[in-house]
């Protein structure tokens, strides 16, 4: 990649995206070294301006950001990481550098609470009931959700009938979907593939 790092006096800002979640997580700068490092390792690498020497993101706390694809801009003179994040990005402990202050909810975010109930059990909680419950009860909810969604569908009934059967549905596959291990960026990653 031709990049131009004479524009801002050696260096190029890079914004790093979670690769699963399109979340922005932060914002560094490179130098071309930096660049190649995190081109050939598949670490993103920055370059610190206050310290003047190369840093891999999650050198001295263990939170690196694997690079899953470098894109660049029309102009040639910014870039965009698609990165997985294997912690907290934020020297803080937060998810983000931008921290907002609401949570973005998104099938992803949903599916983080999922697994946090599944791994803590909280006592008084739906979730825990259906994983205590196991896969044979989980799949009878996902069948009998598709089912009621068919029918507020078929009957044309109320839209917040069938919107809720929907949300319903949706959330009884990602529960089922963590059963078997998964999680709905791996359906969307082959949904993706059908589609090239």
């Amino acid at each position: 990649m031709n990049l131009d790092f004479a524009k801002l006096n050696g260096f190029i800002p890079v914004v790093i995206q979670d690769v699963n979640t399109r979340e922005v997580l932060m914002l560094g700068f490179m130098n071309e070294e930096a660049y190649q490092k995190t081109a050939k390792e598949k670490l993103v690498t920055f370059y610190s301006r206050s310290r003047k020497k190369l840093w891999t993101k999650g050198e001295t706390s263990g939170n690196f950001l694997k690079v899953n694809k470098i894109i660049s801009d029309c102009d040639r003179d910014s870039l965009l990481i698609l990165a997985e994040p294997t912690g907290p990005v934020c020297h803080e402990g937060n998810k983000a550098c931008f921290n907002l202050q609401d949570q973005i909810f998104d099938l992803n975010y949903l599916q983080e609470v999922i697994e946090q109930r599944k791994k803590e059990m909280p006592k008084d909680s739906y979730t825990t009931r259906l994983f205590e419950k196991g896969i044979n009860k989980i799949a009878q909810k996902v069948g009998e959700e598709v089912v009621e969604l068919i029918i507020e569908a078929k009957d044309n009934n109320n839209d917040n009938y069938f919107l809720n059967e929907a949300a319903d549905l949706i959330y009884h596959l990602l529960v089922l979907l963590s059963v078997k291990k998964f999680k709905i960026k791996d359906v969307i990653r082959l949904l993706e593939s059908r589609h090239r």
